[in-house]
């Protein structure tokens, strides 16, 4: 099969890594793939092919005539059986350019959140709703971003499936040493975005502080809100008990090094970050938000009700007193069954040519 992915751009975000990997598998399985970028981006993606761009405009991306027609081009020379859009604008760009310049292709739009969340108008649900309208399929990250979905469009029903991020198989784990030496670390991973609630994150450090001060928490990721974040660090006198390490290429290191990895997201949609730390054997605290308790349950990890900060730092003190070796092994042995990317791409394959034979 011939798989076109439209992504938003080359940066270090979930939705663009997984699309990246999956192409990968997707070649390694015989198919062909080409990914194609909304927008520029300087994010060095994992994936050996050439990622093409659009060069859309995102001061008209409401009517980016021009990208549309080229996107149109690319799908007239590739022919692909089935155009991914995967999160961000790609679905907008998808949907106009097939409308404007006539192409055929079935699109599977991969919902990676809860859209019910972002859609603050009417105008806002009546544009998405134009949208879905025309998709063929929705492959949701979790039963939580299906049911979501189809709570806010219920014409998308047997339209929709849950398919999940997954992770690369990892043999060896690059050491890295966090310091200071002396103490328990804390790591968070993920863009400095207001999804991940990085303020309340160190309203529960203090918190923590407060039980046991010999705790350090180390920041891992860039984002529009670091330099608020780093303001805000100073203004609550954090200034030597938390690290910023931007993006990193290892982020599975920073996570194999630490004592927890914390989630105190206010949306999610199955955050891949969770199963790393699950993979690496390192606990998990995290809000119940999204679809989080679909990998997080008293088995596997710690889920605490959302903005619960008191019981959440309350759970990552005990968790540092004393970690549960036996949650941890079922988490590691919940990833490899379940989560491991080449067996993800398997069911890709499976839902692609399912919507190409619906399409006939």
């Amino acid at each position: 099969m011939k798989i076109l992915q439209l992504i938003h751009k080359p940066q270090n975000r979930g939705a663009e890594t997984f699309a990246c990997q999956l192409s990968g598998h997707l070649v390694a399985l015989g198919h062909q793939v080409e990914i194609v970028a909304l927008f520029s981006g300087e994010a060095s993606l994992p994936y050996k092919g050439e990622i093409h761009n659009l060069n859309a405009s995102p001061g008209t991306r409401f009517f980016d005539v021009k990208a549309w027609k080229r996107l149109a081009g690319i799908i007239r020379s590739f022919k692909p059986d089935i155009v991914q859009a995967n999160a961000g604008d790609t679905l907008k760009y998808a949907v106009f350019s097939k409308l404007f310049f006539r192409w055929k292709t079935p699109i599977l739009f991969r919902n990676a959140s809860e859209v019910g969340r972002y859609l603050n108008s009417n105008f806002q649900k009546h544009y998405n709703s134009f949208l879905y309208r025309h998709i063929g399929w929705v492959a949701s990250v979790s039963k939580a971003s299906e049911q979501d979905l189809l709570r806010q469009f219920s014409f998308l029903k047997g339209k929709t499936e849950v398919l999940p991020v997954g992770l690369e198989e990892k043999k060896e784990i690059p050491p890295v040493k966090l310091n200071p030496a002396s103490v328990n670390h804390i790591v968070h991973v993920g863009g400095f975005s207001f999804e991940k609630n990085h303020k309340g994150l160190l309203r529960i450090l203090k918190l923590v502080l407060d039980m046991d001060d010999q705790v350090h928490l180390h920041l891992v990721g860039d984002g529009p809100l670091k330099k608020e974040i780093e303001l805000e660090v100073k203004k609550m006198r954090l200034v030597t008990r938390v690290s910023f390490h931007g993006f990193v290429n290892n982020p599975l290191s920073y996570i194999n090094a630490g004592n927890v990895l914390v989630l105190p997201s206010i949306i999610e949609g199955l955050p891949g970050v969770l199963l790393e730390a699950m993979f690496c054997r390192t606990p998990v605290v995290a809000y119940n938000v999204g679809g989080i308790s679909e990998i997080v349950n008293p088995e596997t990890g710690y889920l605490i009700e959302k903005d619960n900060e008191e019981a959440f730092a309350k759970t990552v003190g005990e968790l540092l007193a004393s970690s549960d070796p036996i949650r941890l092994a079922k988490a590691n042995e919940m990833v490899r069954k379940k989560f491991i990317n080449k067996n993800i791409a398997l069911k890709f394959v499976n839902s692609y040519r399912k919507l190409v034979e619906g399409e006939e």
